[in-house]
């Protein structure tokens, strides 16, 4: 009996080596981004992809097996900027803790609506496992960044489960924006402070009103 593996078709995208296949790498998914800012996810082609990039239709299907990798490959772009934003340190120096989670929340909503294809991505109809499943783990890491904050900045006390309520509070505030999207097209003002007072009401169950700012 033939034991050797069956080889599965690949689905996901292929991460360029070179040089310049990260440049037309870029370019695709630069090409992706405009189409998905002004299209549904189903209404965008790799064929599409590749005439607005002006790179051959081979050399996509080369990185993207089917028009989800790219997706996929754009959301992995916008984590990666994300996490990028929230390893920045903040200036000035937050004097208290729910004035640092207010900085994050408008750092990143900002980020999300200088960028509609973000939107689309993670908060339209549609959205595919894999892109879901990316925006989990995005999270995750982005959890740990935010976690990472309080003990820079104040004097955190042991707190139960902590990464799991921060990651709580991430989440609470994911579902406002998205409530905003759906009725805006967009993560609105009005909207960002409800998201801020959602998540540091959560987390005032389980943390002191008062952190002891670092010097």
């Amino acid at each position: 009996m033939n034991s050797e593996p069956i080889a599965r078709p690949r689905s996901g995208p292929r991460n360029p080596v070179r040089k310049h296949a990260q440049e037309r790498f870029d370019a695709l998914l630069d090409a992706t981004e405009r189409l998905l800012a002004e299209s549904l996810n189903d209404e965008v082609s790799l064929a599409q992809i590749a005439e607005l990039s002006a790179v051959p239709l081979a050399s996509v299907y080369h990185f993207f097996p089917n028009r989800n990798a790219a997706f996929v490959a754009l959301a992995q772009r916008y984590h990666t900027e994300l996490w990028r934003l929230a390893s920045q340190p903040q200036d000035p120096v937050p004097q208290t803790w729910q004035e640092m989670v207010k900085r994050n929340q408008l750092r990143s909503s900002s980020y999300l609506n200088e960028h509609p294809a973000a939107l689309r991505l993670f908060m339209g109809a549609g959205v595919s496992v894999q892109v879901r499943n990316l925006d989990m783990h995005g999270n995750t890491v982005l959890t740990r960044l935010r976690v990472d904050q309080f003990s820079r900045y104040f004097e955190t006390p042991p707190i139960s489960d902590f990464e799991r309520r921060v990651g709580v509070a991430l989440a609470i505030s994911d579902g406002v924006w998205a409530l905003s999207y759906s009725a805006h097209g967009r993560i609105t003002d009005d909207y960002v402070v409800e998201s801020v007072r959602a998540a540091v009401s959560y987390l005032r169950c389980f943390m002191p009103e008062v952190l002891t700012p670092r010097t």
